[in-house]
């Protein structure tokens, strides 16, 4: 009688059908979600392709040709206002900064002396004056007995010399008086020109002397305002030819101004060279209607020679510096890159003209060119 034992393989068996019905699962899910899975797959792996960039298109437009170069703005006129009589400050009608008109009050020297002066001196005018008319009338009495031989010359000599001599002395006097008056009249001190007040050196109350060193204040004038600056001497042929044609325009911004710049005339070119620095000095002037210009400034200064027509023009910011020079990318109607090499001429603000290598209506890379290569996919924004 032989024994049955249970089979040993048994739990390997149960493995090998589990297994078989796992991959059976598998294959069937995979028969479902494939062509999903498949159809997805492209897509997302086309996209994490796309570099993004922003653009610019290429422009052709008429370009002003400048002359670049920093510039100082000068007043007009600069007054130190100062004392021509001696005495104490009793007035002071103005403000500092505020602006004064030709002709205004600025200051009031004390009168009080000087109208004393004046009376004084029109007194003794007065009696000089008498005393001439009686000198006169004694010459033409006399005269008229020289005619009739009742005196001799040497007689009538002598009152003539009296008349001349009294005649001089009240013209003396006179003269006493008008500066006199004069005096008085330098008590109030007015301002000589349309201007702007700087601080006032000497206060209220104070004696001031005539012709002091120190001047009672500085004006300004702004209406009109010069703007100086020095160019290359390179530049001097081109600026006299142009500026023979006619006037040269001129503007002045300070930096970092949120403001339009202001608009003037170049008026002068120095007539010589600055040998050690190889400069020479030009001037504009500006009408300054809105105070955009004040002395002193520092502002950037661009002198238009002419206008360039149909400039290739691109923003700054699209050019790249390589081993070989400069280059952009292109963007082309088929959404890849092309890395051209260019040749820019000069810089006009935030654009570049271009000299050679772009044609308008292309598209240049302005933002995330550090990304692409040429031939790489892109996606424009905004």
């Amino acid at each position: 009688m032989r024994l049955r034992l249970p089979a040993r393989n048994a739990p390997k068996r149960w493995m090998v059908f589990g297994g078989i019905g796992m991959l059976v699962v598998a294959i069937v899910m995979f028969a479902y979600f494939g062509p999903e899975i498949r159809a997805n797959e492209p897509k997302a792996s086309k996209t994490a392709l796309l570099v993004p960039v922003t653009v610019a298109a290429v422009a052709v437009r008429s370009v002003p040709f400048r002359v670049q170069a920093i510039g100082n703005v000068e007043a007009l006129s600069t007054v130190s206002v100062r004392a021509r009589v001696d005495g104490q400050i009793v007035e002071v009608n103005f403000k500092e900064g505020e602006e004064v008109r030709k002709g205004s009050v600025l200051f009031r020297i004390d009168p009080r002396p000087y109208e004393a002066a004046l009376r004084q001196a029109e007194a003794t005018n007065a009696r000089d004056v008498a005393a001439r008319d009686q000198a006169q009338a004694q010459e033409r009495r006399y005269k008229d007995l020289l005619e009739k031989n009742f005196v001799s010359k040497d007689a009538y000599a002598q009152f003539r010399t009296n008349a001349d001599t009294a005649a001089a002395v009240a013209e003396a006097s006179k003269a006493a008086v008008d500066s006199t008056r004069l005096n008085l009249e330098y008590c109030t001190i007015r301002s000589p020109i349309d201007g702007y007040p700087g601080k006032i050196q000497i206060q209220l109350g104070n004696l001031v002397k005539a012709n002091d060193t120190t001047a009672l204040v500085v004006l300004n004038q702004v209406h009109p305002i010069y703007v100086s600056f020095a160019v290359p001497e390179q530049t001097l042929p081109a600026i006299r030819s142009y500026m023979s044609a006619g006037p040269l325009m001129v503007d002045a911004r300070p930096p970092n101004a949120t403001e339009s710049a202001a608009s003037g005339r170049l008026i002068f070119v120095d007539n010589a060279v600055d040998s050690t620095t190889g400069t020479i000095k030009l001037r504009g002037q500006f009408a300054n209607k809105e105070n955009t210009l004040w002395p002193g400034q520092f502002v950037n200064v661009a002198v238009t020679l002419y206008d360039q027509r149909d400039a290739v023009v691109i923003p700054s910011q699209a050019i790249q510096n390589g081993p070989n020079g400069e280059y952009v990318f292109i963007v082309k109607p088929d959404m890849t890159t092309e890395m051209r090499k260019i040749k820019s001429d000069r810089t006009e603000g935030d654009s570049v003209i271009v000299a050679s290598g772009l044609k308008g209506g292309e598209q240049v890379v302005t933002r995330g060119q550090s990304k692409l290569t040429p031939g790489a996919r892109v996606r424009v924004e905004s």
